[in-house]
């Protein structure tokens, strides 16, 4: 099973990004986790661009390609502002027409320093995700502190516990 990994937030230092990586470190026998750096790379989503025939636009092709190419999606990712962050938005705005990520099973986390922080961000990305009509799998922020890597670890457990269900998967 390949797992697609996505960091909603663009710093280099992100607290989401080490999350990531722990996940990647701690994935099961039999699952990779690919860490996709692309969406920063993402031009503004502007459907008048594909229409026009603009594209194929790398960055985009990119971004689609390893979508198809992955069973699932885990997004790690801060609130900005009481929602999603805009570079992410605008990356799910990229395939919301185009399909790659219709009905896939998708994480949903975000590393924070208390339990309360992130609701809003990840309740702003479930609803986006409601577009594709993606299967979340997870969906609360995860501490930082002693139990992280296992909870990390569970959250890439449900993931593909989702995955397998899905009855496209034979389940």
């Amino acid at each position: 099973m390949r797992i697609l990994a996505v960091c909603g937030s663009l710093q280099r230092q992100s607290g989401n990004l080490t999350l990531l990586q722990v996940a990647a470190a701690s994935a099961p026998a039999g699952v990779d986790i690919i860490i996709f750096d692309g969406v920063r790379d993402l031009p503004h989503f502007n459907p008048d661009l594909e229409a026009s025939g603009v594209l194929p636009l790398p960055s985009v092709i990119e971004w689609r390609r390893v979508l198809v190419e992955s069973d699932a999606l885990l997004i790690a990712s801060p609130e900005y502002g009481h929602s999603l962050p805009g570079a992410l938005k605008n990356a799910i705005d990229w395939v919301i027409g185009s399909g790659e990520l219709e009905g896939k099973v998708v994480g949903i986390t975000a590393a924070v320093p208390s339990p309360t922080r992130g609701l809003r961000g990840l309740g702003a990305l479930r609803d986006t995700l409601g577009a594709v009509r993606a299967t979340i799998a997870g969906g609360d922020p995860i501490v930082k502190g002693p139990s992280f890597d296992s909870d990390v670890a569970r959250l890439v457990g449900a993931i593909v516990s989702a995955h397998a269900a899905m009855p496209a998967n034979g389940s």
